[in-house]
């Protein structure tokens, strides 16, 4: 599937239905008029340099409207992310990728206090420049038959690029992922079958379209299936979101657990009464959070796993197969193979290791990175660097990066798992990261960074219960609050800088 033609096809099919609720500028969207403002910002894009073009926008219907016009174009959207460090990003991605051309919005860049970059471009001038003769020239031409209007925009095949997104940096330098639309198309066929998504859908489209979760989840599957989006800048805006879902009745909501816990935290009775999917990802999902939808509003939260390498799911858990705390089954077309991290030999069921995924949602690979592209893909499998076990019935279990294992006395410690007993001993409002720092006996030492005081003592002597005294942070160090990267992972990186900073400080 080719999803800018097949956003066509969808468009001359439900004209008249709604396929964009953009609840930051309060506009809504026909699918019929998406298809002529995706034919107006072709021609537009058109004069710029072919290869990549640059978008830093929040979500929106412009921003949607703005991907789409790239594929149509010609053009490979490089999407950047404008929540941490958005100057710095736009250099990057320019170098990285070799191009010049940023589409962003001068509302955005003042509000996140960003200074022009050589090459940016802003929306609100584009459709300033926007006559009466070219809105006429897109309504004739998207009155015209399907089949005309796809041999007037670009063709291209499956294997073709659609996106350039880039990992989030939580560990080291980002990486520029190249994922094609036969990878996308991949996850694309099986979500639908595993969810049995349908055009009757709602779908609140809150998380980043810089996001591999955002960009296939909240764009690409609602469009290539005719749903209505509604779209939102902020997924911070706890209390607003909540509000959005029960006001447009809302039938499918995707998020972080960190989005999660704030809707939850935000919440009241009836606000999520016409949901009925609720799946969250890319960060390990509390059982409390869980437990917490169940009590509060009778909905269960489906846990799912994926890496932006993989566009992005792996696996899922669905109303079929659910079995709370793994991460699911893999999705149709997918396979996942567990293998010991330092043999390379398939490990048993219930044993320990390196997860590695292969299907046709594997990434073509990163874009001028053929030394990292090697390292990560090994006949076909991808290396996701995260550890996990298979259970008997075929579920993965998900215990943490590779990295956040270190061997101390000769012993494989996983500070995912220690996390876990912390965080089942906190209370609730509490946020926990462990992390490691260097020490020159041991060789690494465990350190609990925390968001608020605790009594030390009492919870190390709660921990013992769970966990080898090796095992137990040496120390616990307060943040006002814990870093998080623009899509709500935590920020592993900034936390162990921060948590490094104060005890060598102290």
């Amino acid at each position: 599937m080719l999803f800018h033609q097949q956003f066509v096809r969808i468009a001359k099919q439900y004209e008249k239905k709604l396929a964009i609720v953009d609840k930051t500028l309060n506009r809504q969207v026909t699918y019929k008029r998406a298809l002529i403002g995706s034919l107006i910002l072709t021609k537009k894009f058109q004069i710029y340099p072919p290869g990549f073009l640059g978008i830093m926008m929040p979500n929106s219907a412009g921003t949607v409207l703005a991907v789409i016009a790239s594929l149509m174009s010609g053009r490979i959207p490089v999407m950047i992310n404008y929540s941490t460090g958005a100057e710095l990003n736009c250099r990057f991605a320019q170098k990285k990728c070799a191009f010049k051309t940023i589409i962003t919005s001068r509302a955005l860049c003042q509000k996140i206090n960003c200074p022009h970059v050589e090459g940016m471009v802003y929306i609100e001038d584009i459709m300033k420049s926007v006559t009466i003769f070219n809105k006429l020239r897109a309504a004739i031409k998207a009155s015209a038959s399907t089949e005309r209007i796809l041999k007037s925009i670009h063709g291209g095949n499956e294997d073709d690029t659609l996106v350039i997104l880039f990992t989030s940096g939580s560990e080291k330098d980002p990486k520029a992922v190249q994922l094609t639309h036969k990878n996308i198309s991949s996850n694309y066929d099986s979500l639908v079958k595993a969810f049995t998504f349908s055009a009757d859908d709602i779908f609140l489209a809150n998380l980043p379209y810089f996001h591999s979760f955002g960009q296939t989840a909240n764009l690409w599957v609602p469009m290539a299936t005719g749903m209505t989006i509604v779209t939102y800048a902020n997924p911070l805006d706890f209390k607003k979101i909540c509000d959005i879902i029960r006001e447009e009745k809302t039938t499918i909501v995707a998020g972080t657990p960190t989005f999660f816990w704030g809707y939850l935290r935000s919440s009241k009775p009836g606000d999520f009464e016409s949901v009925r999917i609720l799946l969250t990802g890319a960060d390990k999902c509390p059982d409390a959070l869980r437990e917490g939808f169940i009590r509060e509003h009778n909905k269960i939260l489906l846990e799912a796993y994926g890496a932006t390498e993989t566009s992005p799911a792996i696996t899922v858990n669905n109303f079929e197969f659910n079995r709370p705390g793994s991460v699911g089954r893999p999705i149709d077309g997918v396979q996942v193979r567990v293998e010991n991290y330092e043999t390379g030999d398939a490990c048993k069921t219930g044993e320990i290791g390196k997860i590695l995924v292969k299907g046709d949602n594997v990434m073509k690979g990163y874009f001028d990175d053929f030394e990292q592209t090697s390292l990560s893909m090994r006949h076909g499998w991808y290396d996701t660097g995260d550890m996990g076990y298979m259970d008997a019935e075929g579920y993965l279990w998900h215990v943490g990066r590779l990295k956040r294992f270190l061997k101390i006395g000769g012993e494989m410690i996983s500070l995912i798992k220690v996390e876990d007993v912390l965080e089942k001993i906190l209370p609730p409002e509490i946020e926990c990261c462990v992390v490691e720092v260097p020490d020159a006996i041991r060789g690494a030492r465990i350190v609990a960074a925390i968001t608020q005081a605790i009594d030390e003592k009492t919870t190390l002597k709660k921990m013992s219960e769970h966990l080898p005294s090796i095992a137990l942070p040496y120390k616990f160090v307060v943040l006002p609050e814990m870093p998080k990267t623009g899509s709500g992972k935590i920020d592993f990186r900034t936390i162990t800088d921060k948590v490094r900073d104060t005890i060598y400080s102290s």
